[in-house]
């Protein structure tokens, strides 16, 4: 793939547990374009978590290699991993993991604070994002003040805030109903598309599935047809 953003090459993760190793993900390899929404798909305990975590580089493989724009993730120290996170990555997660004292507009805006981003222009940007995902008039609101699709909404934001070239979202839709999830997922398509970024959606949705340009499809760790 000519425009390929992520290379994932045999990836394994074990775990050691009460004596025993469980192999969380086993020789998994694929690559994930630019513009493209790639949805993992796998039940719960399938590997799709871990794996994530690996390309993410929050977690390290037992084996493999895993490139993101060329650079190796799987064997770069600490320091670049975090370069590489904030400016490179964007994370969004089930449980959405927002700041609950901070309003909609500091949390979008605390990305931008750890890039040392001047102040109006963080703002300014901050405005920009919560009116792309479609909350601008909530940006004063905390957490607990919106529903769980505008809390998703403003973790989309602020997964977007430094640009991020890739996007990966660990079931993003789990804590909400199939209508909003729906929305969710055809929010991060239009976003992909429009911005050219790769996304890596882990779902076991079927309908949101349908939603992506591509499937890769784990069980028990490993890459099925």
């Amino acid at each position: 793939m000519a425009d390929e953003l992520v290379r994932v090459e045999n990836i394994c993760r074990d775990f050691g547990r009460g004596g025993k190793v469980v192999h969380a993900v086993r020789d998994v390899s694929f690559t994930a374009g630019r513009g493209e929404l790639v949805a993992v798909r796998g039940r719960s305990g399938a590997g799709k978590t871990t794996l994530l975590n690996i390309i993410g580089g929050l977690d390290r493989p037992t084996s493999g290699k895993v490139f993101i724009a060329g650079q190796e993730v799987t064997s770069a120290a600490e320091p670049q991993l975090v370069t590489l996170r904030r400016d490179v990555i964007g994370f969004v997660f089930q449980s959405f993991g927002l700041v609950p004292i901070l309003s909609a507009a500091e949390n979008v805006g605390v990305p931008l604070r750890l890039a040392k981003v001047p102040p109006a222009e963080r703002e300014q940007r901050v405005s920009v994002l919560l009116e792309l995902v479609g909350v601008g008039a909530h940006a004063n609101q905390r957490p607990y003040e919106l529903s769980g699709g505008q809390q998703q909404r403003v973790a989309v934001a602020r997964a977007l805030a430094n640009d991020p070239q890739l996007l990966i979202a660990d079931e993003p839709t789990g804590q909400l109903d199939s209508e909003t999830g729906r929305q969710i997922m055809d929010l991060l398509r239009a976003l992909v598309h429009a911005r050219g970024m790769t996304a890596l959606v882990a779902t076991h949705d079927a309908a949101l599935m349908e939603m992506a340009d591509r499937v890769v499809t784990l069980r028990d760790g490993a890459l099925v047809p």
